[in-house]
């Protein structure tokens, strides 16, 4: 087990109160590119269908039930239409227009046993004059009343209207108590051609009826059709959802032949450098401290502290060259083991105004596959520099340790923490280090989660499962 830890002001670190977020789930599939889950695509397709759907049919249904009611009261017009065609008409005579009496004498017999039923519950007769000839309530007969402007256009421009009855008018006043009514009136002449006004009375329920038979007949019509329809859709949504599933695949594997290719050419440029420009530059500050020291000797102090300064400088160079390594390629990763590396990244990355404290069992290291090794440390190199370039932490703890559930890598800071739906949903420009952790976690079959909040800084769990 080794512990080691830098420090300038010692201070409690431990997890952040907040909620866990999923990065990936040891199964090869990563909560950071959850959006493109074929179960998500299919649900999200499935509501949006479903909503549509219901719009449709909702807009149908409104607009179904309108027409349905309009189509009734049409029916009822025409009965009107052919009552007064077929039955009323033919019994006029021209007597009937100065004796109403005589009218009731021959339509009352017609209209009771051929046109009131349970439906039609009201008939009038009227003249020109507002003068009710005929009604099947005799206390109208030989009344009248003020015919309403659409009545008197009826009769000068012959056409059959259809309305709400006003129960309130004088006219209407006995039939309040029928509740709501459809009146329907049109002209009708006598043999020498005077116009009356054949007027019908009809229970609103009926026409609601008829509205409600129709309106069913419509709303099956549109049902049929958007079932139909996303039965039509269904193929073609989920040729889609294969696409993606197989983009999101190609792609995945795509990102895996670039961090190979990244791995490599990491090792060859930190190989380059290590064997080239480090080298040389531990040559020449070789150089440099022997030329100080024969400028010490002849007796020149001011040329040999200038000597010196200049190989102090290039030795720093080259200590910053080692850290770049380090960074770039930690050779110690392969030649010592995943526990020293670790340990050298914590020294590197340290800015020296954070305590790093760092908790490593050396055997659970060395159990780990090489795959898994290389994840553990990428993940916990992003953790780093996170904590020290983003979360301004004062305290960091990286450990390394066997559990119950397997090899566990936790990184947990006292800095000031994130929104995690926030950073997850839209990244700002250039932080991607979720993701990579997610998709370096997700290649090694490591479950990977974070619990982050603004002001309570952050703590990390990366876990590989026992095989």
């Amino acid at each position: 087990m080794i512990r080691q830890s830098t420090d300038k002001t010692p201070t409690a670190t431990g997890p952040p109160s907040s909620h866990e977020v999923l990065l990936s789930d040891g199964r090869g599939s990563t909560g950071a590119g959850r959006t493109l889950r074929l179960r998500r695509i299919v649900v999200l397709t499935v509501v949006a269908a479903v909503c549509v759907a219901g719009l449709v049919a909702f807009a149908a249904s409104l607009v179904s039930r309108r027409i349905a009611e309009q189509e009734a009261v049409h029916d009822v017009a025409q009965l009107t239409d052919v009552l007064a065609e077929n039955v009323v008409q033919p019994v006029l005579t021209d007597a009937m227009t100065a004796d109403p009496g005589r009218a009731a004498t021959v339509l009352d017999p017609l209209v009771r046993e051929q046109l009131l039923d349970d439906s039609l519950v009201r008939v009038k007769l009227w003249d020109a004059a507002g003068t009710v000839l005929y009604s099947d309530d005799p206390r109208l007969i030989g009344k009248r009343f003020d015919l309403e402007d659409d009545a008197l256009a009826a009769l000068t421009s012959p056409r059959t209207q259809a309305e709400i009855s006003d129960l309130h008018r004088p006219e209407n006043r006995l039939d309040r108590s029928m509740g709501k009514l459809l009146e329907v009136y049109r002209p009708v002449w006598t043999p020498n051609g005077a116009a009356l006004l054949f007027e019908t009375y009809f229970k609103y329920d009926t026409v609601r009826a008829r509205s409600h038979e129709l309106g069913r007949g419509f709303a099956g019509i549109t049902l049929t059709s958007l079932a139909a329809l996303l039965v039509l859709l269904t193929p073609l949504v989920w040729g889609l959802v294969m696409r993606v599933r197989s983009a999101r695949a190609e792609r995945e594997e795509v990102a895996s032949w670039a961090l190979q290719a990244s791995n490599d050419e990491r090792q060859r440029i930190a190989a380059t450098l290590h064997d080239g420009v480090v080298q040389q530059l531990a040559a020449t500050s070789f150089a440099v401290a022997a030329e100080g020291q024969r400028a010490q000797a002849s007796g020149d102090p001011l040329l040999a502290g200038r000597f010196e300064e200049l190989a102090g400088t290039v030795r720093d160079s080259i200590a910053g060259l080692r850290s770049l390594l380090v960074d770039i390629y930690p050779p110690t990763l392969r030649t010592s083991g995943l526990a020293v590396a670790l340990g050298d990244l914590a020294r590197a990355i340290n800015g020296g105004s954070a305590r790093v404290d760092v908790e490593l069992d050396e055997a659970a290291a060395d159990a780990l596959p090489e795959s898994a090794r290389e994840a553990v440390f990428r993940v916990a190199q992003e953790s780093l520099r996170n904590a020290m370039r983003h979360a301004e932490a004062d305290s960091v703890v990286l450990r390394l340790c066997e559990e119950s559930s397997g090899t566990v890598l936790t990184v947990e800071d006292d800095g000031r923490g994130f929104d995690l739906s926030e950073i997850l949903s839209d990244p700002p420009q250039g932080h991607f280090g979720l993701h990579l952790m997610a998709d370096a976690a997700a290649r090694c079959g490591a479950r990977l989660a974070i619990a982050s909040s603004p002001g309570r800084g952050t703590s990390l769990r990366m876990t590989m499962a026992h095989v």
